[in-house]
């Protein structure tokens, strides 16, 4: 039994059968059948089998059965003998084209002569979409196309003509369409133009041209690939027009739907293997290479084979502008011509300046490093192996520098001709900027070993083993950001002041950062200023706090650290990542971030910054518990800390840094130093200092010191006299040290004692010291005052009345009172008038409770 998708029509009859025969044989002669074996397997176009009718006619049941469902046919007794006399047309695709563009061509013909320019403008518009697609398809560029063009143009001119005669204008919306025509047939005649011209020259020839070409025999072929026979040797080579021709259909084919970039490359690639000119050869490549990042265009990074093969192609385009400096060029400053084909003029030095960007192909190149690293995970060894990356696309950065420093001379490195080669330093500080100097020097010396001996730079000379690697990585950073120093371009100067700074804090050179960053005065105008150079001024600061806690500066530590560390949203402010949801971060969100090996340590910013906020707050909480914390608000975050900590019923053991530190906290207040510095040197995050030991050291004197004054300020009141040896012994420290100490703390007025050098103590001055009831009192008249202006400012409407001036004057008193207070100049307490306005001197006879004569006066003023 035959399948059904070979199945034919039977009839009952033998004489149908015979019928049936007859007409299959006649077929099978007319198409020229070879075989019997291949008959009995193919589908009859009629729907019979000649081998198979006999038997088949016993079995049917009277009715012709139909063919396959899936030859879309069906037959019965009545119409089959009309089918057998019907053939089957089946077209080509581009038959099918050149149908659809003959239609459109009528229908354009049609609307022209009736003066529909409407129809015209909308069918038009659809015939050079049906050519782009043609175009598309290898098919060329239909001479009927060239042929409608041509007419239409000379129609478009003869309408002119006669509107200028007749003096009678168009109607407004015929009038619009017929300019609209007008221009698109003028750009289109401007693109074909050898082709019109030779159809206005001889008609005849040209449609002549057009029938002769026989339609059946025409070889596919792919301009600018040499035509291969069968013993697969080549039977041609590419013609200068026929390298140039593709470049000119690839080039109107960019930014267009539906266009086939792997197959232009690869065409492109092809040209690159047949050609030997140095002109055709960069015109290819400054071709290729955008192509390439176009293809991956959409894609969260570009492949790695991709990328490798892109880096190949641009280092191969400078091999070839190198090898013919005396000839080429390529700048963004050249001047385009009007054909791909015709070479530039060249300059006074013979030199032909092409259009073009090196630089930017080798931006875009380091852009898609760059995202690969984002887009991967950075735990993952695809992370790493990607790393090794780096050293090619540094390698290259400096082959373009080298390009564009013998393209560009020195004088004009600071005007705008030297903007490319500004560029170009820039990607190569980028990736320098934030490593030590031994990674610089393996950069370095990588790069110059495989661009060879010979190669030499105008802006920094090139690594040798004899360098030194401290004083040629700095030397480096300093002779690149002197080139971007000198560029007009604000942005530039910004980046590189910035880079300077990181680097130099980086490598602990704390007051040449700071002189740097305080002479630019970026801090007062980076506000106003992009968000990755937003992202480099908080890194450059964070890594100058850092700087200054591993060089003992701990004030300036906290200082700088403070805004950054407290802040909920390090990650962003910092390029690491954003706070809120993946979901909510677009695609130009993620591009801003900072690959991971760039990434600044979160956990140790905020160690360095609680530990310097501790050997700074706790002995600040000892000196004044209550009234200190009202006059310091820059340490909130730290004093909410260590509160959270102490109201804590259960203090297990430490987990985190966090715990560490307000273990240590606590510890110091209590004057146990030792303990505070074990723990502080349990944290295992100053692992990841270069140089911990020093470090540890460091933190070890400082706590020595700062429980030695924690330890004054809280004991003051208990004692008449200490002796130094003793605090000496009680802290480790030299008895010399201990004298600057309290030497220090008592001319600062910390402390109301005096130094006996003769005994060896230090004698406190009791009774001048104001109690915890009298700092209560104090916070709690600034409270009322606080809450006096609040009432003022509410009955006013939300605006201070015409008294603000005499508050300000009470509350400066007040402040003034406060200040003697606290420097223990006088043991009464002085009035706090003013505080309300209801009541005036009645909180401050309170608190002294002494002078009823002033009082007395004061109430019947």
């Amino acid at each position: 039994m035959t399948s059904r998708f070979f199945a034919a029509g039977y009839s009952d009859s033998d004489s149908a059968s015979e019928e049936e025969l007859v007409s299959s044989s006649e077929e099978e002669e007319q198409l020229g059948s070879s075989s019997d074996e291949d008959q009995s397997e193919s589908d009859s176009e009629f729907g019979s089998d000649s081998d198979d009718s006999d038997d088949s006619s016993d079995d049917d049941g009277g009715r012709i059965r139909g063919p396959s469902y899936f030859l879309k046919k069906s037959h019965d007794d009545d119409d089959s003998s009309d089918d057998e006399d019907t053939k089957k047309v089946v077209k080509s695709a581009k038959d099918k084209m050149f149908d659809e563009l003959s239609s459109c061509i009528d229908i354009v013909s049609l609307a022209q002569l009736d003066g529909d320019w409407i129809k015209v403008s909308s069918e038009f518009d659809r015939l050079v979409r049906l050519v782009n697609r043609a175009q598309q398809q290898n098919m060329g560029v239909p001479k009927i196309y060239i042929k409608a063009v041509a007419q239409l143009d000379k129609a478009i001119t003869d309408v002119q003509e006669a509107e200028k005669e007749s003096k009678k204008n168009m109607n407004a919306s015929v009038a619009k369409s017929f300019n609209i025509v007008r221009q698109r047939i003028k750009k289109v005649a401007k693109e074909h133009s050898a082709q019109i011209q030779l159809f206005r020259a001889d008609e005849d020839a040209f449609d002549r041209e057009t029938s002769e070409t026989p339609s059946g025999t025409a070889t596919p072929s792919i301009d600018g690939f040499k035509v291969v026979g069968k013993d697969g040797k080549a039977t041609g080579t590419p013609e200068v027009a026929d390298v140039f021709k593709t470049l000119e259909t690839i080039l109107a084919s960019r930014g267009k739907k539906n266009v086939d970039l792997a197959s232009q490359i690869a065409e492109l690639e092809g040209l690159l293997l047949e050609t030997t000119v140095p002109f055709q050869l960069i015109s290819i490549y400054l071709m290729l290479i955008p192509l390439r990042f176009d293809l991956y265009g959409r894609s969260a990074y570009m492949p790695v084979a991709e990328w490798k093969l892109a880096e190949k192609n641009i280092t191969a385009l400078l091999a070839v502008l190198e090898a013919n400096a005396d000839k080429y060029a390529v700048t963004e400053t050249g001047v385009a011509t009007e054909d791909l084909s015709i070479e530039p003029k060249a300059n006074d030095k013979g030199v032909k300046v092409m259009i073009g960007s090196v630089a930017s192909l080798v931006e875009r190149l380091d852009d898609e490093l760059t995202k690969s690293w984002q887009s991967i995970d950075p735990h993952a060894t695809e992370y790493v192996e990607r790393l090794k990356d780096e050293s090619l696309i540094y390698t290259l950065i400096v082959k373009c520098q080298l390009y564009y420093e013998s393209i560009t001379p020195a004088s004009e490195f600071a005007t705008v001709a030297g903007e490319q080669l500004a560029r170009v330093v820039l990607r190569r500080l980028d990736h320098i900027y934030f490593k030590p100097s031994k990674l610089i020097i393996y950069s370095e010396e990588v790069a110059w070993t495989t661009l060879g001996g010979k190669a030499e730079s105008v802006v920094f000379g090139k690594y040798s083993a004899s360098s030194e690697d401290s004083k040629y990585a700095s030397g480096l950073i300093d002779a690149l950001c002197s080139v971007l120093y000198k560029q007009p371009n604000s942005v530039f100067r910004k980046r590189a002041v910035l880079s300077h700074i990181y680097y130099y804090a980086f490598n602990d050179e704390y007051f040449k950062a700071r002189d740097m960053l305080l002479m630019s005065h970026l801090q007062s105008a980076i506000h106003t200023s992009d968000t990755q150079l937003q992202v480099l001024f908080n890194r450059a600061l964070v890594q100058l706090g850092l700087c200054a806690f591993r060089s003992g500066l701990i004030a300036e530590a906290q200082q700088a650290l403070q805004e950054i560390a407290t802040s909920p949203r390090q990650k962003e402010l910092l390029g690491q990542g954003a706070q809120r949801f993946q979901q909510q971060q677009t695609q130009v969100d993620k591009q801003r971030l900072l690959p991971f090996h760039m990434h600044i340590n979160l956990e140790l910013l905020e160690c360095c910054f609680y530990t310097a906020s501790l050997l700074i707050e706790v002995p600040a909480i000892a000196s004044s518990p209550e009234y200190s914390r009202k006059r310091q608000q820059s340490t909130r975050s730290f004093r909410r800390t260590l509160e959270y900590h102490e109201r804590q019923i259960f203090e297990g053991p430490p987990e985190n840094t966090r715990d560490y530190i307000m273990d240590a906290s606590v510890a110091l207040q209590k004057g146990d130093w030792l303990k505070a510095s074990d723990l502080l040197n349990s944290i295992k995050i100053w692992g990841l200092l270069k140089n911990q030991d020093s470090v540890k050291a460091m933190l070890r004197e400082k706590l020595q010191v700062e429980g030695l004054r924690t330890y004054l300020f809280t004991c003051k009141s208990y004692y008449e006299k200490l002796s130094i040896a003793s605090l000496a012994a009680k802290f480790e420290l030299p008895e010399r040290k201990v004298n600057a100490v309290i030497s220090k703390m008592i001319y600062s007025e910390e402390i109301n004692a005096a130094l006996d050098q003769k005994a060896g103590c230090i004698v406190f001055i009791q009774g001048v010291e104001i109690t915890k009831l009298q700092e209560l009192a104090l916070t709690l008249a600034d409270k009322a005052v606080q809450m006096a202006e609040r009432n003022e400012r509410l009955a006013a409407g939300g605006h201070q009345n015409n008294q603000i001036g005499h508050q300000g004057n009470n509350n400066s008193g007040n402040s003034n009172n406060t200040h003697a207070h606290n420097s223990n100049s006088n043991i009464k307490l002085a009035p706090v008038t003013g505080a309300l306005q209801s009541a005036p001197g009645t909180i401050s006879g309170a608190l002294n409770g002494m002078d009823r004569k002033y009082r007395k006066n004061h109430s019947r003023k």
